[in-house]
């Protein structure tokens, strides 16, 4: 299971570097249409500052979403070290508490999505900490592959795109990639969580030619549905706690 990650230009011809499994959580609200910015702001805060009330979570961004699609109107990303860290994320008492008084009264539904991917064996890279993960926007990706072409041709997708982010440290702070674990309750089958270093850096990826390339290429002759979603990321740590 590849991954890349450019946590610093200089990280590129360093050679091959020993890497970590993570597993990334991305969790998507449907927030309800009259809700206030007051509202908004406590869902928020309570969803972010739970990585300080409970084990396991060991980087989190969350935000509006710039477009709406599927009525989709916030993304919180989390990530864990493992799957077992995960599971008691899941049936967390604090957790429980936060979605029942603080999410469920402002939005109509929320939907889960995991999946398992590496990145480098790094304290900057695994927890997702300096200044160059303070802002930024995050993309979040969600991908249904045909079932027949679950090994050769997704694996080569997944590659490439890989490969490509690779070619854009400028660009691109940290991506990760993997088949989703939580098939059971899923439509998709792969996620792609991508930071980058502006709104700038994202509009110029997501239209390179490039990326629009290997997109027709590779992934829509297989890809069933595709959800793509995007929000800023400022240092919101230093506001809500």
């Amino acid at each position: 299971m590849a991954v890349v990650s450019a946590v610093g230009e200089g990280n590129l011809g360093t050679g091959v570097q020993k890497k970590r499994k993570v597993i990334e959580h991305i969790c998507l609200v449907k927030a309800k249409e009259d809700l206030s910015e007051e509202q908004e702001n406590d869902m928020l805060d309570y969803l972010y500052t739970t990585q300080y009330q409970m084990r396991g979570i060991i980087a989190i961004s969350l935000g509006r979403l710039s477009e709406n699609p599927e009525e989709y109107t916030h993304a919180i990303f989390m990530r864990f070290q493992t799957k077992e860290e995960l599971a008691k994320f899941y049936e967390n008492p604090f957790y429980l508490r936060v979605l029942e008084e603080h999410v469920n009264p402002y939005c109509h539904g929320f939907v889960n999505f995991d999946y398992e991917s590496e990145v480098e064996d790094d304290i900057l890279a695994i927890f997702r900490k300096g200044e160059e993960f303070n802002y930024g926007v995050e993309l979040v990706l969600l991908l249904q592959f045909n079932g027949s072409s679950l090994d050769g041709p997704t694996e080569d997708a997944m590659a490439s795109l890989a490969n490509l982010t690779v070619e854009f440290p400028s660009l691109i702070v940290q991506a990760t990639k993997g088949p989703i674990v939580n098939t059971g309750n899923s439509e998709y089958t792969h996620g792609v969580v991508i930071r980058f270093r502006s709104s700038e850096a994202f509009k110029m990826f997501m239209s390179s030619s490039e990326y629009n390339t290997i997109w027709k290429s590779k992934f829509e002759p297989i890809v069933q549905k595709a959800l793509s979603l995007h929000f800023s990321v400022d240092p919101v740590g230093k506001e809500l706690m």
